[in-house]
């Protein structure tokens, strides 16, 4: 996400309002469909499943999933690059290939795979940008699935098929899909970031409206209050 304090407020908040409409046309008609395939089954007998999701901010992202009833984490960090314990001052400046991710834990006894990934697919970024995301340019930014598992990923790569072959979005879909990459939780300044500064110009006028689409379109999968990072 861009600092503030380079752009003039008046100016970021208008061209911020624009990419947030350009986002939300993305989708021709509601919700991304669900999934043809039924999604894997967990590879354990624990409660919880884990994938990491990027797509643009991890702040805006965060707070969709926290928003996602079944959700029991969701922690903003970096995926995808090599070098050990990226910081946000580096990723952010490009000098890595870590994208800005988002971990989401759920319970799949409430909400599985496949809803998870039509959540994100529809409400918390758009998939037809590429090396982008709204405001935000760089690969940090790209739309990308960590998938936990090969099954996982496999689900996740049939599903951008199937996305593709229905022409949801007027663009081609830009997400990738990589497994094994490790997942670096971000400071603690950016946990529950959305949350804690709703007012913010980048926030409001980027962020809020994704959660907004998510109780628009899944108003059975939303939740008011948000589960937090700094809660646990």
């Amino acid at each position: 996400m861009p600092r503030l304090s380079v752009m003039p407020a008046l100016a970021f908040a208008v061209s911020a309002a624009l990419v947030v409409a350009a986002t939300l046309s993305a989708v021709d008609r509601g919700p991304v469909a669900a999934p043809a395939a039924r999604a894997p089954a967990p590879v354990s007998a624990a409660a919880s499943e884990s994938i990491v999701l990027a797509g643009g901010s991890f702040w805006g992202v965060q707070a969709v999933f926290q928003h996602l009833k079944g959700v029991e984490s969701a922690v903003a960090g970096y995926a995808g690059g090599v070098t050990p314990h990226p910081t946000y001052e580096a990723v952010s400046g490009g000098r890595t290939d870590y994208a800005e991710a988002v971990e989401v834990t759920f319970d799949p006894r409430r909400i599985g795979l496949g809803d998870v990934l039509r959540v994100y697919f529809s409400a918390a970024h758009d998939p037809t940008e590429v090396d982008a995301q709204g405001p935000d340019e760089g690969r940090q930014y790209r739309s990308e699935i960590f998938a936990a598992n090969p099954a996982q990923a496999k689900f996740a790569r049939a599903y951008i098929a199937e996305i593709g072959a229905a022409k949801t979005f007027r663009q081609p879909v830009a997400t990738k899909v990589a497994t094994g990459a490790r997942f670096y939780p971000a400071e603690s300044y950016h946990q529950d970031y959305a949350a804690r500064h709703p007012a913010e110009p980048y926030v409001a006028f980027n962020d809020a409206p994704k959660v907004a689409t998510l109780k628009r379109l899944f108003p059975r999968l939303y939740r008011e209050t948000p589960t937090r990072v700094a809660a646990r």
